[in-house]
C-alpha cells in the first residue's frame, strides 16, 4: 500500500494568512474581537500573531486599537516598484543637494544589518568626503542606519545588537543597547539623523529615509562632510 505524503503545513503561517484574509475583507480598520470571530482564533492567539505581523510591517494598528493591512503588504502584492531604477530617479536630487550644500551626497540601501552605498554626487572641489560605491557600513554607525533601527522599535534594535555585538569604531560609537535604543528611536521620530563621528573620526553626516507612496522605506540619502566644516545652530556636528 502506497504511503501518502504528509502535508507540509505550518500552523502559525496558516493562522497569519487567515488574519490577513479577514482584514482584506474590511474597508476600514477592524477590531481584535471581529478578527478573532472571523478566523475562529482565540483573542489571545490572534493578538500574538497580529503583533508579530505588526513587528514585520505587514499590519498596522491605529489609535483606536483596530488593525488594517500595511502599506508594505500592499506594495509587495502590487509589485509597484518593479523595473524602477532608484539611482536614475534619485540622481537629479542628489546633484541638487550637492550643489546646495557643496558636500558629498550618498544614496544607500539596506541589506540585512548593513547599508550599501549605491550612488553618490561629489562636490567640485579638491577636498571632499566620499564612499566607494558598493562599500558597506553597519547600521549603528550611520545616521540613516540608526533611523532604520528606530523604525523597528526596541525589539528590532535589541535583535540587531544581539546579532552584531555593536562593534566600536570610534569613541562616539553607540556601543550599548540602551543608548542605541534612545538614539535610534529619537532619530526616527525626528525624521532625520546625524552621524557624529561614530564611524570615522573627523567625518559626520546628516541622513534621512526615502519612502514610497505606501509609506515604506525604499532607499536612504545622506550628506557626508568633514565635521569641522558644517555647523548646526552654531555648533559643529
Amino acid at each position: 500500500m502506497k504511503k501518502t505524503k504528509p502535508e507540509s503545513r505550518i500552523q502559525v503561517i496558516d493562522r497569519a494568512a487567515h488574519l490577513l484574509d479577514a482584514m482584506s475583507r474590511y474597508s476600514l480598520p477592524v477590531s481584535l474581537k471581529e478578527l478573532s470571530a472571523d478566523t475562529n482564533l482565540s483573542p489571545s492567539t490572534a493578538f500574538r500573531i497580529l503583533h508579530s505581523l505588526i513587528d514585520n510591517h505587514f499590519v498596522d494598528k491605529d489609535d483606536t486599537g483596530k488593525y488594517h493591512l500595511s502599506g508594505r503588504l500592499i506594495r509587495l502584492s502590487n509589485n509597484q516598484n518593479a523595473g524602477i531604477d532608484f539611482r536614475k530617479v534619485a540622481s537629479p536630487y542628489l546633484h541638487k543637494l550637492r550643489d546646495k550644500f557643496c558636500e558629498t551626497v550618498n544614496l544607500t540601501t539596506r541589506e540585512g544589518d548593513v547599508i550599501i552605498y549605491i550612488d553618490k554626487a561629489l562636490p567640485n572641489r579638491m577636498m571632499n568626503v566620499q564612499q566607494i560605491i558598493g562599500s558597506r557600513a553597519p547600521l549603528h554607525v550611520t545616521g540613516v542606519g540608526k533611523m532604520m533601527l528606530g523604525r523597528e522599535g526596541k525589539a528590532g534594535i535589541c535583535g540587531y545588537a544581539q546579532r552584531t555585538n555593536l562593534p566600536i569604531y570610534t569613541r562616539n560609537t553607540f556601543s550599548t543597547v540602551d543608548t542605541l535604543i534612545n538614539e535610534s528611536i529619537s532619530c526616527f521620530e525626528r525624521g532625520y539623523a546625524f552621524d557624529n563621528e561614530e564611524a570615522e573620526v573627523g567625518v559626520g553626516c546628516i541622513g534621512t529615509l526615502i519612502y514610497d507612496k505606501y509609506g515604506e522605506v525604499i532607499s536612504v540619502c545622506q550628506c557626508r562632510h568633514r565635521s569641522k566644516d558644517v555647523k548646526m545652530n552654531g555648533q559643529s556636528i
